[in-house]
């Protein structure tokens, strides 16, 4: 019961200085430290690779050997954060990259059901939104990996077809505005797909 406690106050210090972190411009190597420390405090784990998507700042950064090698502009869902199915929310908690889809299409193809149909997207700078939820140029899709939070029955990320991808509506990028998935820039997502590999961990939390 102590032991749940300690780590339930860790986790919330870390929280709390991490968005400290962001309200006081902290660099890029202090921010990789916090999450680091929360995946080992969490978890149990710490990992070389892998990618921290922020609900609340609206980015992906990908981290390599402890330091932020990139970040991202995205688009989380409107509904907020949340595990369940039909939700329409964008879960949170650790996952990983199961499944890369669209090696060498070009940019803006439009994938219907994981498939490239031969169209090519219009892609919208302004703050277009378009009634059917497009997916284009590639998609990283993700699986859980905590059993009854974000895996398995309802919760399951995989099943609930939880992506990493590019879309037609770039002017929305930076608002959360989506259906659940996470939303890139189509060079953004790209480049993102060509930098990262199958069971690439990603982990996501709603601050």
């Amino acid at each position: 019961m102590k032991k749940t406690i300690r780590l339930k106050n860790s986790i919330l210090l870390l929280t709390i200085l991490y968005s400290l972190c962001f309200t006081a411009n902290a660099n890029k190597k202090d921010l990789s430290v916090f999450i680091d420390e929360y995946l080992s405090i969490k978890y149990n784990r710490s990992y070389k690779n892998y990618l921290f998507i922020s609900i609340r700042q609206q980015k992906l950064f990908h981290i390599i050997d402890g330091s932020i090698s990139e970040s991202y502009p995205i688009s989380t869902a409107k509904n907020g954060a949340g595990n369940e199915m039909n939700s329409g929310k964008t879960p949170t908690g650790l996952h990983v990259i199961e499944k890369k889809v669209g090696s060498n299409l070009p940019n803006g193809a439009i994938l219907n059901e994981r498939v490239f149909d031969g169209k090519i997207a219009s892609i919208y700078q302004d703050s277009t939104n378009l009634e059917k939820d497009e997916i284009t140029s590639r998609i990283l899709w993700l699986n859980g990996q905590e059993e009854g939070y974000n895996r398995g029955g309802n919760v399951d990320s995989y099943y609930r077809y939880i992506y990493i991808h590019g879309t037609p509506e770039e002017g929305l990028i930076g608002q959360p505005v989506s259906h659940g998935c996470i939303r890139m820039l189509n060079e953004d997502v790209i480049r993102l797909y060509n930098s990262v590999h199958i069971n690439t961990p990603v982990l996501i939390l709603n601050f």
